[in-house]
């Protein structure tokens, strides 16, 4: 048994910090009561986390390359530990945002290097093994988070779903000092400070964006500044990228037709299937008057079908042309969205639960083959950046998603309400809403029940109806775009449907 002991370090990591994507989405209602906090305050708590990983991923694994993977991974458990109290701490939104940015970036340093730390512990058919195990435990870490979240909030409180990291976060500490063995890069360069800094920015700007245009409109000065920002960083991004000899993200790799399709498909995977989540919740625990377990539950169809979908798939699919399963399975995301478009005033969490099981079973399709057509899309030297650009890419389509669907929910419920021309002051009473407090309007207003009902479920409906559509884009670019055949990236990591962080990065030997 010892001989797993390295698995069970890495594997301890990637279960807290993937868990901690969803594991705040039951929360948020009580968090918005706790906190006395805004919409956009709610968004940034789901959003910065996902930020610091995508913006940070890269450079993390380039740095974990040059001074070592395993320090890198213990430095990041322990900023995780850290961020996680001070958010279990928190006084105000502020405070709390700030420290879900540094567990982001704890997050980071622990996802790019977990997979090299397997590779360099195992050999073999121990290493299959190791890669296999790895992928159930981040499907069991998504089915987890609405569940234990909300276990969490409703019998402890909302704080424990950041304080359970703490055991987790020393046990894990302790095994890997004591069975994980350091490595590093021989060849690595420096890290690519400029192209961290400016991809940064170019996300920041663009989320924040998009986050504020609700209050702020699409042709406000605040709104087209920072849409400017962005832009100009992702130009000067650009710029850095092709000019740097060890560029953190190798722009020739979009020459690919294959590669750009992959990187479409896992953006707008994550924008189709997971960022509406947030938005579903609030109504079923603010509007429907679900308790946070109950709400858990609700979105279980998708979890559930999602993991079972991908044991099926990597089992039965097994070179399987890629542009098949992951072009398939988004379309079955955009179909699964679709289908939730049936909500109405009177909807229960039912009429969600067709829909989440044929989104799920599109992730599930999805996800396996995905990592593998990124690395059979580019040379073999660039397979870990491949795998990285990947990651990067889902996180970054998780945190867009969540701030375009929360301007199109936002925008939906406040014209349901200004159409029934019974509300004195409209933008008023949507931002009570959207901040988690239908139950008071309805305590203020019975006889603005019905009305309340009608305008989230207006709301969830144009939400759902873009998830849809994206959904659809992603699977046809992948279906136009991808060609190159799963076979050259069939063994080892990838074929578990894992990140290709494992794999060589620029063709150094792990």
């Amino acid at each position: 048994m010892r001989k797993w002991l390295p698995l069970t370090a890495v594997c301890l990591g990637a279960f807290m910090l993937l868990v901690d994507v969803t594991i705040v989405t039951v929360a948020l209602p009580d968090m918005a009561t706790s906190l006395h906090t805004t919409f956009a305050d709610l968004q940034w708590v789901m959003d910065v986390y996902a930020l610091a990983l995508a913006a940070l991923l890269l450079g993390a694994g380039s740095l974990a390359d040059l001074i070592g993977r395993r320090k890198v991974y213990l430095a990041g458990l322990g900023l995780f530990a850290l961020a996680s109290l001070a958010c279990g701490l928190a006084t105000g939104p502020a405070m709390l945002i700030t420290f879900r940015g540094l567990q982001g970036v704890g997050g980071a340093a622990m996802f790019a290097t977990t997979m090299a730390l397997l590779s360099g512990a195992y050999q073999g058919k121990d290493r299959g093994i190791a890669f296999g195990v790895w992928g159930a435990v981040n499907g069991a870490a998504a089915a987890a988070g609405p569940v234990l979240g909300g276990l969490l909030t409703e019998h402890l409180d909302w704080r424990w779903i950041f304080y359970v990291n703490l055991p987790v976060s020393v046990l894990a500490v302790l095994v890997t000092l004591r069975v994980v063995k350091e490595s590093r890069n021989p060849h690595a360069g420096g890290v690519d400070l400029p192209g961290m800094v400016t991809f940064t920015l170019f996300a920041g700007a663009l989320t924040y964006a998009l986050i504020r245009v609700g209050d702020n409109g699409w042709t406000s000065t605040t709104t087209l500044g920072l849409f400017a920002l962005s832009a100009l960083s992702l130009l000067a991004f650009v710029v850095v990228e092709l000019r740097s000899s060890r560029p953190m993200l190798d722009l020739a790799l979009f020459r690919s037709p294959a590669f750009v399709g992959i990187m479409t498909g896992g953006l707008l995977l994550s924008v189709a299937a997971f960022s509406y989540l947030v938005y579903s919740s609030l109504w079923l625990q603010t509007v429907r008057g679900m308790g946070p377990v109950t709400a858990g539950l609700a979105m279980l169809p998708m979890s559930v079908v999602a993991f079972v979908a991908a044991a099926i798939a990597g089992k039965k699919l097994h070179g399987a042309p890629p542009r098949l399963t992951v072009g398939g399975g988004l379309l079955l995301v955009g179909v699964g969205a679709l289908l939730q478009t049936v909500i109405g005033a009177d909807s229960t969490w039912v009429a969600l639960a067709a829909g989440l099981a044929v989104t799920g079973a599109g992730v599930g399709l999805a996800t396996p083959a995905m990592a593998a057509a990124a690395m059979a899309a580019v040379p073999p030297a660039r397979a870990g950046m491949a795998g990285g650009a990947l990651n990067t890419a889902r996180q970054l389509g998780n945190a867009l998603g969540i701030a375009v669907l929360g301007a199109v929910f936002q925008a939906g419920l406040l014209d349901s309400i200004r159409s029934a021309h019974a509300v004195p002051d409209p933008q008023g009473t949507a931002d009570a809403l959207t901040g988690g407090g239908a139950a008071g309007v309805i305590a203020r207003a019975p006889q603005s029940a019905h009305l309340v009902h009608a305008a989230f479920a207006d709301g969830l409906r144009d939400t759902f109806l873009v998830s849809g559509v994206l959904g659809l884009l992603g699977g046809v670019a992948v279906l136009l775009l991808v060609r190159t055949s799963a076979a050259p990236a069939a063994h080892g990591p990838a074929a578990a449907g894992v990140p290709a962080q494992a794999t060589a990065r620029e063709g150094a030997q792990l």
